[in-house]
């Protein structure tokens, strides 16, 4: 049984329709990769899966619950956490004021101090940073901010919205060497990403969206190989 399901998905904006009919399913200890071009209703799904957009139709399933009506809150308490796009960390706050943000929870007090130490050792920068303001950190810096605040919440599901937007080609692949590590150590992800040759490399499976639905899915080494799908639903 996959631990997150979107199950045919309708959501949109106000009376616009995006997301028609979307079925995704992450499986445990996998890494998903959910890619398209700009507009194709990614960041959406996204946002419903973590309500914050209701849904008009459809599941979201985590770990077997239905959590469609959850708050965004509830979601989080049960383990879904998402760093969204624009990475929207706290500039005024330090490195460790961040990390604490992350830990509110009932379930991330536990295993502050473990989780800190994971952190740390995946970004040693942070450590070095520790009680710097980090509105002052560069680009790259505050990408791995925020996907270390979003590990201080213990997650079991770590939905990870363009995490290489703004980015330098370099500091963007430091971002994919991290998610790969992550993914190494069976931390479960779902992915919406512009690169899709970086994302393809290291996915286990693949959904392609375009125009709001799902348009083809499958083992991402095997969409990476397809010519025709590249062309036609790509743009590459």
């Amino acid at each position: 049984m996959p631990i997150l399901e979107a199950r045919e998905i309708e959501a949109g904006y106000g009376e616009v329709q995006v997301l028609w009919g979307v079925t995704v399913k992450v499986e445990k200890g996998s890494l998903t990769a959910l890619i398209g071009s700009n507009g194709s209703g990614k960041t959406t799904l996204l946002r419903a899966i973590m309500g914050l957009v209701p849904v008009w139709k459809g599941n979201v399933i985590f770990n077997g619950q239905d959590v469609t009506k959850l708050s965004t809150h509830s979601r989080v308490e049960l383990g879904m956490v998402m760093v969204p796009e624009g990475r929207m960390i706290f500039p005024n706050m330090t490195v460790l004021e961040n990390l604490e943000m992350g830990a509110y929870t009932k379930r991330a007090e536990d295993h502050f101090e473990d989780q800190l130490e994971f952190v740390f050792n995946l970004f040693p920068r942070l450590k070095e940073r520790l009680n710097q303001k980090a509105g002052t950190m560069s680009g790259g810096e505050q990408q791995m901010l925020a996907i270390a605040r979003a590990l201080m919440s213990v997650p079991e599901v770590l939905i990870l919205d363009e995490p290489s937007l703004g980015l330098s080609p370099k500091l963007t692949l430091e971002i994919f060497q991290t998610i790969r590590k992550l993914k190494d150590e069976g931390v479960t992800m779902l992915l919406v990403e512009q690169n899709v040759h970086l994302s393809l490399a290291i996915a286990d499976y693949a959904y392609v969206m375009a125009e709001g639905k799902i348009k083809i899915e499958g083992k991402a080494e095997e969409l990476e190989k397809s010519e025709d799908i590249k062309k036609a639903y790509l743009g590459i």
